[in-house]
Formats: C-alpha cells, sequence, structure tokens
C-alpha cells in the first residue's frame, strides 16, 4: 500500500475545506486537500451555493472594507443599515428556536467579519447583493433580511478563488480521492487517513486531520434513518458526493453525534429538477419569491404562512413543508402585479411554470384542482387587509384577517392577469446532525474530550442549526470554523514534530 506523509490533512474541498487548508499552510504546515470527485465535479455542495454570506457589520464602511472598488456614488445610492453581533446572534438563536450550542453561536458571530477579511486578504471577492437582497425604493435600493454581501461569481467564484489561494499557498490537491478511515495510533490520537485512489488504498499519515466533507444529505439511506419517510426520495440541491463519509469515520473512532440530526435545511426547488445538483442551472432551480404569492398544494389549499417572517428566515424550512404534501408538490402562484418582484430564477429556461388569464385554466395547466384553487384564492383575497401600505422591504404587517394559515406580511390580492404558477418540490441543501466540536474545532468524544489530532468544520458540525436556518449562515460558519479547525491542526502538528511522534 502508497503510504505518504504531511503535516496536515483536510477531507473536503469545499469552502471550509478550503478555508482550513489555507489557515493550516498559514502557520507553516505541509498541507494535502482530498476532493472525493473529480476535478470538474470539485467544490463540494459550496458549488452550488448562491454565495449569499452572512456577518455583522456597523454600517456601510464595514460593508466597503469587503468591497474595496465601491463607488462614493455606489455607496450613497443603496441603504443597508447595520446588523449587530448581538443581533446575529439574536436572529441564529430565534431561528433555530434557542436550541443552538451557545458557545459555538457566540464563536460564530464573533468571528464572522474577521473570517470575511481574513478572506479577502486571501484574494476572494466580494459584492452587494443586489438582485437579491434588495429592491428599489425612490432613488436609493434598500436592502432587506441583513445580508447584503455576497461572493463575486456565487459558489463557483468563491471555489475557484479558494483553489486559487491554495495553488498560490502551496497546498496540494488530490481529485477522486475519496477518504474512507481515520487511521489512529495506540493512543486513540489521529494519525493519519485512509483513502481510495485510482483503484487502489493509500495511506496518508499526517499530524492531524481536518474533516470538512459535508453532510449525508446526498445518502439516501441515511436521510430515510435520520430524517424519516420520504426524505429518501427528496432531490439533492447540491453535490451527489455528500454522502456522511465524514461523520461516518469520526463516529467509527469514538467522535460524539451532536445536534438536530432529524432536521435539514431544504427549500422550495423546482419540480423537475435532476436528482442531484445540475453545475449549469447551479442554485437557479430554487424559488425563493413565494413572500410575494401564495403557495397551494394539488388540492389547491394553502399551508404555510408565505409571509412569516423575510425569505431568510423562512426559505430553509418550508421544503419540508412542501415534502407532506399531496405528490411532495406544491405551486407558487402569482399575479401580474408582482412579477417585476420575482427573482432572476424564475425565468430560466428549465423553469416549470404555467401562465394563464383565469385562475381555472392556470389551475387546469399546473394538475391543481380546480374548484379548490379558486375557492383558496377567492376566501385569501377577501382576508387581505385593505387598510395597510405594501411594502416589500420592511416586515410591513399587511397580512389577512379570518384564515388559517394567515398570511402576515405583504399579502395583496391575486386578481390581477395574467397568472403565474409554478411547480416545486422539495430539495435538500444540506442536514443539520453531526459531530461535536470544541471551541477550537477540535473534535469531540463522547465524555467530551478532544480526539487528539482531529478537528472539523463545514456542514458535519452538530450544533449550530436547528429547526431552521438563518440564510447566508452556512457559508460563514464554514470559513469561521475551517479557520479555527486548520490553524488548531497547525498546532498539533508542530507539536507532534517537536516531540518526534511524525
Amino acid at each position: 500500500m502508497s503510504e505518504f506523509r504531511y503535516d496536515v490533512v483536510v477531507a473536503g474541498a469545499g469552502n471550509a475545506a478550503l478555508c482550513a487548508a489555507l489557515s493550516a499552510r498559514e502557520s507553516e504546515a505541509s498541507v494535502l486537500v482530498l476532493e472525493r470527485a473529480p476535478e470538474h465535479g470539485r467544490g463540494g455542495n459550496s458549488l452550488f451555493t448562491a454565495g449569499l454570506v452572512r456577518f455583522p457589520y456597523q454600517g456601510i464602511e464595514e460593508v466597503r472594507a469587503l468591497i474595496p472598488d465601491m463607488t462614493d456614488e455606489e455607496a450613497a445610492s443603496i441603504e443597508v443599515g447595520h446588523y449587530t453581533e448581538e443581533e446575529f446572534y439574536a436572529d441564529l438563536a430565534r431561528i433555530t428556536e434557542y436550541q443552538a450550542d451557545p458557545e459555538l453561536a457566540a464563536i460564530l458571530t464573533a468571528e464572522a467579519f474577521p473570517a470575511m477579511r481574513w478572506m479577502a486578504e486571501k484574494g476572494i471577492r466580494f459584492g452587494l447583493a443586489l438582485r437579491r437582497q434588495a429592491f428599489k425604493v425612490g432613488q436609493k435600493f434598500r436592502f432587506w433580511g441583513n445580508a447584503p454581501v455576497e461572493f463575486v461569481g456565487g459558489g463557483p467564484g468563491l471555489v475557484d478563488g479558494l483553489l486559487e489561494a491554495a495553488r498560490k499557498n502551496g497546498i496540494e490537491v488530490w481529485y477522486c480521492a475519496r477518504a474512507r478511515k481515520l487511521i489512529v495510533d495506540e493512543t486513540g490520537a489521529v494519525c493519519g487517513i485512509r483513502l481510495r485512489r485510482d483503484g487502489t488504498d493509500v495511506d496518508v499519515r499526517a499530524g492531524a486531520v481536518v474533516l470538512a466533507t459535508g453532510g449525508f444529505e446526498a445518502n439516501p439511506e441515511m436521510r430515510a434513518k435520520y430524517l424519516g419517510p420520504n426524505w429518501d426520495v427528496v432531490k439533492v440541491r447540491g453535490t451527489e458526493f455528500n454522502t456522511g463519509d465524514g461523520i461516518l469515520m469520526a463516529l467509527e473512532v469514538g467522535a460524539q453525534p451532536y445536534g438536530n440530526w432529524s432536521g435539514c435545511h431544504a427549500v422550495a426547488w423546482d419540480a423537475n429538477a435532476p436528482p442531484t445538483g445540475d453545475r449549469k442551472v447551479g442554485d437557479g432551480y430554487q424559488k425563493h419569491s413565494y413572500p410575494f404569492g401564495i403557495i397551494v398544494n394539488k388540492l389547491g389549499k394553502r399551508f404555510v404562512d408565505e409571509g412569516a417572517d423575510f425569505r431568510n428566515y423562512t426559505y430553509a424550512m418550508y421544503g419540508k413543508e412542501i415534502l407532506r404534501q399531496p405528490g411532495r408538490l406544491a405551486f407558487q402562484v402569482f399575479d401580474s402585479k408582482v412579477v417585476h418582484l420575482l427573482r432572476e430564477e424564475y425565468r430560466i429556461r428549465e423553469v416549470t411554470k404555467a401562465e394563464a388569464h383565469t385562475l381555472e385554466e392556470l389551475a387546469d395547466a399546473l394538475g391543481i384542482h380546480r374548484e379548490g384553487f379558486v375557492r383558496a384564492v377567492r376566501e385569501f383575497n377577501a382576508a387581505v387587509m385593505k387598510d395597510r401600505t405594501f411594502e416589500p422591504t420592511i416586515l410591513d404587517g399587511k397580512g389577512t384577517v379570518g384564515i388559517d394559515p394567515p398570511k402576515s406580511n405583504w399579502a395583496l390580492p391575486v386578481d390581477s392577469p395574467p397568472y403565474l404558477g409554478y411547480a416545486v418540490t422539495c430539495g435538500i441543501t444540506f442536514t443539520f446532525g453531526g459531530l461535536r466540536l470544541s471551541e477550537r474545532a477540535e473534535v469531540l468524544d463522547l465524555d467530551n474530550r478532544p480526539i487528539p489530532g482531529l478537528t472539523a468544520a463545514g456542514e458535519l458540525v452538530g450544533g449550530l442549526f436547528y429547526h431552521n436556518y438563518p440564510g447566508g449562515t452556512g457559508l460563514t460558519s464554514g470559513a469561521v470554523f475551517g479557520r479555527i479547525a486548520g490553524r488548531t491542526a497547525a498546532e498539533y502538528a508542530k507539536k507532534r514534530s517537536v516531540n518526534g511522534e511524525q
């Protein structure tokens, strides 16, 4: 069996993994990155994201610190407000029903902006999320949802930028290299990793290993086991390679399972999207403008409050609500008054949609029960408040009265043809259950003790997200804990080298 030796080995090649690799390299460690996918499929789930990132900021000047080429004229044309560390922490706590691990949440919110500055120093480019997170009000673009910044080029731009930074820093990347087993010594410390590459088993000895291989969202057996019935047949938004390998390897050496193992990030996804992510379409199959319309099932019934909160705080939990509907389908319906508010993903060539001049025709075109749908729309229209002003950039309180479920904000009658309907199903993004970490991103065992030589970051971190998820936090978490995990791994490797263990 072939054997190699590095100071730090990172399993995975998405945002969290590459941040860990760059962080370890800062400490002068030799670093190897293992990517299970071939080179053309690199990047994990990070490749499929739109690139939105959440962090606290005091105002436009801190946003401009990440976007140095923003002109004074551009800055004057936008309103970003401010978003404090305390507000970020409060959002994370509220959205997770106050179950997020308080220590991990505190680290995430405190280190989010420093991590963004660090990524910028590595050459990663940021831009304003104008098309997804802002509407023009008067002469200015007003941002909503406390996440005004995204990575330039979305997920592909982020992955390309991180890999270029890795190349410049002398970090080696192996493709088609599937990590299979952690190597431990007689003391229980992790001292390497076994992988399969080009049909051959290879052992890589290391001072430390970083696991950043994603969750188990692309593993139908694990989805059914932990998430429940019908989760084995949902569509996977991202990579087909996130099958829980890193989690299972860690559990095999005594790691502690942690977090919301029956929970996940799942959204409204085009009904006819492929089974796993399409690298050309990317996140275009998502459908996230539902706060400005209504959502019905095949029977024509509404089943969620479309305006319960900003899209950033509801979209990751509405996928599971769609999964509970007949045929695992739902339909987002809009009229001509709000078409200009719909995001770009509603206009891609691959969209599953229908347009009609009557509600009856729309129901027939989409396969919705005609009478049930028409009745639901009429009841909704009659319940819309008339004494409130529609304002898409705030929680405007323009809701409904006397119907269940209510619509709490942005309620407008669906009464202006032509009508548009979009067929959606449940698309899973990532799973919430994973490994328990220390404040130094060390993987903890069943007795809450660090497993020497093993750190982790990214989607396989348990304890951060429960039931729901604030939009843009996943990439932030990957960067924050990836940076910490890489630094801690390099410290392990250096200590072992000094002690003559390597």
